[in-house]
Order: structure tokens, then C-alpha cells, then sequence
């Protein structure tokens, strides 16, 4: 009974898969801006923070289509800034994190007008420090730290109309476990 009903789920499974038409395709260019929450990248003080969620700008361009029937593979870029500011009376830290950097997808359609995909980022992370106020014997001073950001994330696009859409990804694909924002296609 467990097989029969197992074979049924898979049969619709199959069924709803295919009679999706696919929603992202070669040629197509989407530009998603988007808004990260969750996992602030600094969260070393717990009160008088200011901070700036992750921002980001993202591009995907279709390349190639018709793999696996309705597959398709992007390429493109993403850029993002987040910031914290934190003071007190005697102390004061400020730290900037940028993201720049190429970006794959690989999309396959699972419902209609929703463009399901993963992917992977090769960027580039800079982060500023600068921290003010008595440390011992010094006074302000600062730092910059650059490195290479490789990283996957999932996502989905709903799309309202051919060219508007919403957008979330999950992952850690910018600096936060999730970004969400719209979908912009042309």
C-alpha cells in the first residue's frame, strides 16, 4: 500500500512537473534588489547599534535552456553593502561589509509563474573596521580586510506579470540567511 500510494505522489509529482512551461530562459535578464535579514554578519554589542541590513543588487542573464527538458543556466553578478554602528560614552566601533562578485544559477520550473533556482557566488568581501574612543593606550584606529567569498544559496522568483516579480533567496548568498526584494525582467 506504501509503494502504491508512493508511486501515485510521484506520478503527480511528474505530471505538475511537466506541464510547467519554464519561466526563466536563454536571453533573459533579471535584476533583483533585495533586502537581507537575518544573520547580521557583526553582532558583538547588544545595545545602542545602528545598523544597515544587507542591500543588494543582483543580475542574472540566461545563457543556455533545454537542459533536462526545462532547465535552464544564468550567469551575472551580485553587489551588496551592510554596515553596524555601535557607541558609547568612551567607545565607538563602526564596521562596512561590501560584496561584489560573479554569480551561476541553474533554474527548473516547479509551478507556474514561479522561477525555482540555485546557485553559487564567487565574490569578493571587503570589510572596514575603525573603532574610536581609549583602548588602552591608543586612540582611533582602523582596519580593512578584503577576501575572496565563495558561497550557494537557493531562490525563487513569483512573477505577477511578465516583467514584475518578488523575490526571495535563501543561503548565504550575500551576508544574511535570507534576502528578499523584487524581480525586475527584461
Amino acid at each position: 500500500m506504501k509503494l502504491n500510494g508512493l508511486l501515485l505522489a510521484l506520478f503527480f509529482v511528474c505530471g505538475v512537473a511537466a506541464a510547467q512551461t519554464p519561466s526563466f530562459e536563454k536571453g533573459d535578464k533579471v535584476i533583483n534588489l533585495g533586502v537581507g535579514i537575518g544573520g547580521n554578519y557583526y553582532s558583538g554589542f547588544t545595545s545602542g547599534i545602528n545598523r544597515t541590513p544587507f542591500l543588494s543588487a543582483s543580475l542574472d542573464i540566461g545563457i543556455v535552456d533545454g537542459i533536462g527538458d526545462k532547465g535552464s543556466i544564468g550567469i551575472g553578478g551580485i553587489v551588496g553593502f551592510s554596515s553596524v554602528k555601535w557607541n558609547d560614552r568612551d567607545y565607538g566601533y563602526k564596521q562596512s561589509n561590501i560584496l561584489i562578485g560573479p554569480r551561476g544559477t541553474f533554474h527548473y520550473p516547479l509551478v507556474d509563474k514561479l522561477d525555482t533556482y540555485a546557485g553559487l557566488t564567487l565574490g569578493y568581501h571587503i570589510v572596514s573596521y575603525k573603532y574610536t574612543g581609549s583602548f588602552g593606550n591608543s586612540g582611533t584606529f582602523g582596519t580593512n580586510v578584503s577576501a575572496v567569498y565563495f558561497s550557494g544559496f537557493i531562490g525563487a522568483r513569483y512573477y505577477f506579470t511578465d516583467s514584475f516579480g518578488i523575490m526571495l533567496e535563501l543561503g548565504s548568498g550575500g551576508l544574511s540567511l535570507a534576502n528578499f526584494g523584487v524581480a525586475l525582467k527584461f
